[in-house]
């Protein structure tokens, strides 16, 4: 397993991470989700991130059992949001909301503290400095933003050079072969600013792993069956039906699977820390890892930059300082 730094950290994490979205209703319980982990830990995994909102509020509670006596080996993340605060302050919320996840995990400190959306109301100091409380306090090591723009986390960074507080150094947004818009201003962002892209999704939430065929209904049984409003559904699309077969037909021609060469080329661009994965079975954990030993070539993504160019004719990016990757052929 290859480890990486994650943004300004002294966290050396695996290159893929689990994500805890399946531990709990009405996917997993508690001994698959225990089965999953094991298996993670036993292929070099060191990195669990989970989520107050995932499996029915049931996720976390499930994570701190399966790693329970594990603790030292491992960095656990998890997340907190703003939204409803039904007469809660920002302050009142994050505080809550950190005590109960350090009871459901069952530890004495979050490695990775994560808001979950974006917080357009809330005043930057408002969100940052009871963040940097808990820091200072040894219950959360570092702090990490999801589906955040490149803006917003910017003046986050500024808010907290000038007030000397707790810095984001993360953000974890959506990343695939089949959805590449962080690339456009998010990703030159975080190599700018030493901050780490943890992908989520970057198996097209299903679609680069073969479980999902063109034209045809999920399998039963399947995540999609399951929860049929989930991601599958929302990136079904021509588009996707005319690129799923040609990255297959790619990865076979290199001698990989088409999920080898979803996560080879995530984990191929310097920005992104650890990218996650949603292991529903143990035996899902070996067939992924492998996807971080694939070390693209240049004219590998070069080739697939060509394939899975969403905005029909090369060269979108708006960082003019960011030379594109062009095919040598």
């Amino acid at each position: 397993m290859e480890y990486r730094q994650l943004g300004q950290t002294d966290m050396r994490v695996s290159a893929i991470g689990v994500g805890g979205y399946p531990f709990g209703p009405p996917m997993l319980g508690q001994a698959e989700t225990t089965a999953v982990i094991d298996a993670a830990l036993e292929h070099g995994i060191n990195f669990f991130d989970t989520s107050d909102v995932y499996g029915q509020g049931q996720s976390e509670d499930q994570v701190g059992v399966a790693l329970e006596g594990k603790r030292d080996q491992i960095y656990i993340s998890t997340k907190f949001n703003l939204r409803n605060l039904n007469g809660q302050t920002p302050r009142e919320r994050i505080f809550a909301r950190c005590e109960e996840a350090l009871r459901k995990l069952k530890t004495d400190h979050i490695d990775l503290f994560q808001v979950h959306y974006s917080t357009p109301d809330v005043p930057h100091e408002e969100l940052i400095g009871p963040l940097n409380e808990l820091v200072e306090q040894g219950k959360v090591r570092y702090i990490g933003n999801c589906n955040t723009a490149s803006w917003r986390i910017h003046e986050q960074v500024v808010t907290s050079a000038e007030k000397g507080l707790a810095r984001f150094q993360s953000t974890q947004n959506h990343y695939s072969l089949l959805y590449r818009h962080a690339e456009l201003e998010l990703m030159p962002f975080c190599r700018k600013y030493e901050i780490s892209l943890i992908p989520y999704f970057p198996l097209g939430g299903g679609w680069l792993t073969g479980t999902y065929r063109p034209g045809e209904a999920p399998p039963a049984g399947s995540r999609a069956d399951i929860v049929p409003t989930g991601i599958v559904t929302r990136l079904r699309s021509d588009r996707v039906d005319d690129l799923v077969p040609k990255l297959e037909t790619f990865a076979g021609e290199h001698g990989h699977t088409i999920v080898e060469l979803a996560l080879a080329w995530v984990l191929s661009h310097p920005e992104v820390g650890v990218t996650l994965c949603g292991f529903d079975k143990p035996e899902h954990v070996a067939a992924n890892v492998t996807g971080a030993d694939w070390h693209l070539t240049e004219d590998e993504r070069a080739e697939l930059d060509s394939i899975t160019d969403w905005w029909f004719g090369g060269d979108a990016l708006t960082e003019s300082s960011v030379p594109p990757v062009r095919p040598t052929n």
